[in-house]
């Protein structure tokens, strides 16, 4: 089998998004758009993948570094794109196999699409493959310029004739190459154009020149769309949400309204779950079967485990919450939160670092964080964990079956034992013992007549306007 060997070109600075950010770092559906081209080319299994950088490379670098398998090389500075392949012409020396060259900023293309250019590439035994597209307005496309049913050469915008124009056969500016003639032939490529660059799609009429094969496979339009603007960007946006909302859909999940339901790429939502509209599912999340996500909720990396109700407005970022729980409304599962399963997570209720057993429940205004809570604890309403110094962080642990009344501060460190009582308004600074009641607030003292004497003083004066 021929080894293929990815080459992404993202050293582009991306002029018209007015973004100090290079372009190819820009998010879409959850991850960056280079990110979505990676992933493609992974369908392909390619023997190695590297990325031409440049403008922002150290930054692209950087967020791509958890890859250690990418190579990297520098285009400096940037004269095209022919210029940027050439940049790579050390690393396949003495390579043998298929050069499948991407672009950084097209994200819709398909791990399928690449395997059918690969497929005809390796039929027609050409010396380049270029996947090509038809659409109504093709300005700013290179054009497919074709002697017969051939493909002859490519013409860029801006050197194409008025009848060149006319064409809608569009270059996708997705190729494959056989690596043997490559980097020859790159030399071979001038810069007598409107640019003054080294344009890649050149090679086509030089190989045709030379009598070598040159074949083209047709796409859909929208796969090779390229991201220039932030226009494009939320046009490719909505594409990318309508097509996961459909496959949500046709996986037996109920959209209330899909014109308003935001889901990532990578998200997973099981069976029978129904979310609501102006939902947002972010990143590396996975929500079970039969769930209930009500309108205004966002989830973001977080797990969710089956027959989950996150009712309005709820906030969940890096959370776990069990199955047959419930969250909300206007609760905030902050990173390291763990609602067990039947716990139950109230109005104006926030979590940070905190486990809440199984079958616990803080229903009403509180805080819990830097907590293990047991199971079947009852959290009353407006008990807070005090949990900074304002040095270091200290842990509250509430241990199974115990009871903490409202108004309640736990000063951690401190631990509330199995099965314990603490009183409503109590400042609790040291630990209560397993089935002991804590009681820590001042004695109340009742003046009998007071408000009678009070009416009888003489008036005070007026308060100043």
């Amino acid at each position: 089998m021929t080894d293929i060997h990815v080459v992404i070109l993202a050293a582009g600075k991306g002029r018209r998004m007015r973004s100090e950010l290079p372009k190819v770092l820009h998010p879409l559906s959850g991850r960056r758009l280079i990110e979505h081209v990676l992933q493609a080319a992974a369908d392909v299994r390619p023997s190695t993948v590297t990325v031409v950088i440049g403008h922002g490379g150290e930054a692209v670098t950087r967020a791509l570094a958890a890859d250690p398998a990418l190579r990297f090389v520098m285009q400096e500075p940037q004269l095209g794109t022919a210029h940027a392949l050439l940049q790579t012409e050390a690393l396949f020396s003495g390579a043998r196999g298929t050069l499948l060259l991407l672009s950084g900023d097209v994200p819709l293309l398909s791990g399928a699409s690449l395997r059918r250019l690969l497929d005809a590439h390796a039929a027609a035994d050409a010396a380049a493959t270029v996947m090509t597209a038809i659409v109504e307005r093709p300005y700013g496309y290179g054009r497919i310029v074709r002697a017969g049913e051939a493909i002859a050469r490519i013409v860029e915008e801006r050197d194409a004739s008025p009848a060149e124009r006319a064409l809608r056969e569009i270059n996708g500016g997705v190729y494959a190459f056989d690596l043997a003639p490559l980097f020859p032939a790159l030399h071979s490529v001038a810069s007598q154009n409107a640019q003054g660059e080294y344009y890649l799609p050149d090679l086509v009429a030089i190989y045709r020149k030379r009598g070598r094969a040159v074949a083209t496979v047709t796409v859909d339009p929208d796969e090779i769309r390229g991201i220039n603007s932030r226009t494009e960007l939320a046009e490719v946006g909505a594409l990318v949400r309508q097509k996961k909302n459909e496959e949500l859909m046709g996986a037996g999940v109920t959209l209330i309204d899909p014109a308003t339901t935001y889901v990532d790429a990578d998200v997973v939502v099981g069976p029978d779950t129904v979310i609501h509209p102006n939902v947002y599912l972010e990143g590396q999340t996975t929500i079970g079967g039969a769930c209930e996500i009500h309108a205004g909720v966002r989830i973001a990396g977080s797990t969710i485990g089956d027959r989950v109700t996150i009712a309005n407005f709820c906030v969940l970022d890096g959370a776990t919450v069990a199955s047959d729980a419930r969250v909300g409304p206007f609760a905030h599962l902050r990173p390291q939160s763990d609602v067990r399963e039947r716990a139950r997570v109230g109005n104006f209720v926030e979590l940070k670092n905190t486990t809440l057993g199984e079958g616990s429940k803080a229903n009403h205004h509180a805080y819990l964080g830097d907590a293990t809570i047991g199971s079947n604890v009852n959290i009353g309403a407006g008990t807070i964990t005090c949990n900074y110094d304002g040095r270091r962080k200290h842990r509250t642990i509430v241990e199974d079956g115990a009871f903490i009344g409202s108004d309640v501060q736990l000063v951690a460190p401190v631990r509330v034992g199995q099965g314990a009582y603490v009183a409503a308004g109590s400042s609790i600074v040291e630990d209560v013992p397993a089935g002991a009641l804590g009681v820590a607030r001042g004695r109340q003292a009742n003046v009998a007549g007071w408000v009678e004497k009070r009416a009888a003083r003489k008036p005070d004066p007026p308060a100043d306007s």
